[in-house]
């Protein structure tokens, strides 16, 4: 009786909280070779902060055909405030700056050491221990990732120092966003809650890259246009929509580590898409790395 309750007691992982979180992460590794090609046509705070707000802009309408309420109560603004400025402005802005100081390789590689922070807080927050195979899945995935970024330590020289910290800082703020939703849950109607979080989180980096930056609208191709669509579209509609969906299905610990598949994604997409290597050495990493997702998640 007692083992039996211990086991009802484990946090349950519900298959369609497996299913959503697949989507976030195919939306968003696919969203690594547009977002790379995208950038040399449009400034990276215009184009982040903008194709946000047109996504929030598009899933409030999306509610409002569905006949769900925009309102959002007095004592709910701090939790979708809190949670827009670590899960979106922050992590988009630390990651963008990250880049001017990191190749992206080590800067995505420090961005997802968001898992190990997020397992770390959800510890003494969530009351949620780290079980061996928790924890063995996720050197798995980390160790999958450092051989796919080229893993051969960083050269942590003081002129990588500030991307180092900015790449670092936007990690843990995004793991400390993912375990604060499982916290302190926002009661809202998932699409309602998407359309607030992504629309508050991008409004400031739009109006900063539309203050501080040059737009040439008519150097954009149409390729370009094409894949500011499925920016906008997939990337924070449908792929955000489905991490909260997730979030709220899955131990935190859990779905930290399922966006581990994310990289994996986005190197094969980009090899795919844009020509980049991906030899031998690169598929057995993205082999283990998976690996280690699945294992996370039995």
């Amino acid at each position: 009786m007692h083992d039996s309750t211990r086991r009802d007691a484990r946090p349950r992982i519900a298959p369609a909280g497996l299913m959503f979180l697949a989507i976030t992460s195919i939306g968003w590794g696919f969203n690594w070779p547009v977002t790379k090609f995208l950038l040399a046509e449009l400034p990276p705070l215009t184009l982040r902060g903008v194709t946000g707000v047109l996504g929030a802009a598009l899933l409030a309408a999306l509610a409002l055909i569905r006949r769900d309420s925009l309102k959002v109560r007095p004592e709910v603004w701090p939790r979708v405030v809190i949670a827009g400025v670590l899960n979106v402005t922050g992590w988009m802005v630390l990651m963008g700056l990250a880049l001017l100081w990191l190749p992206a390789s080590e800067a995505a590689l420090i961005a997802y050491t968001m898992p190990v922070w997020a397992s770390i807080i959800a510890w003494p927050v969530l009351g949620e221990r780290p079980t061996l195979l928790r924890t063995i899945a996720l050197v798995m995935a980390f160790a999958g990732l450092a051989a796919i970024m080229g893993g051969n330590g960083f050269a942590a020289s003081q002129a990588k120092l500030p991307g180092i910290v900015m790449a670092l800082a936007g990690a843990i703020g995004f793991a400390l966003g993912t375990v604060l939703l499982k916290k302190y849950p926002i009661h809202l109607p998932p699409i309602t809650a998407a359309a607030w979080q992504i629309g508050v989180g991008c409004l400031p980096v739009a109006i900063a890259g539309l203050l501080l930056e040059t737009t040439h609208l008519q150097l954009v191709t149409p390729v370009g246009w094409a894949l500011l669509v499925y920016s906008t579209v997939v990337q924070f509609c449908i792929a955000y929509v489905s991490w909260f969906a997730a979030l709220s299905r899955l131990p935190a610990s859990v779905a930290a580590i399922g966006t581990m598949a994310v990289p994996v994604i986005g190197v094969v997409a980009s090899a795919l898409a844009l020509g980049e290597p991906l030899g031998a050495g690169q598929i057995a990493a993205l082999i283990f790395t998976l690996a280690g997702v699945v294992l996370a998640t039995r």
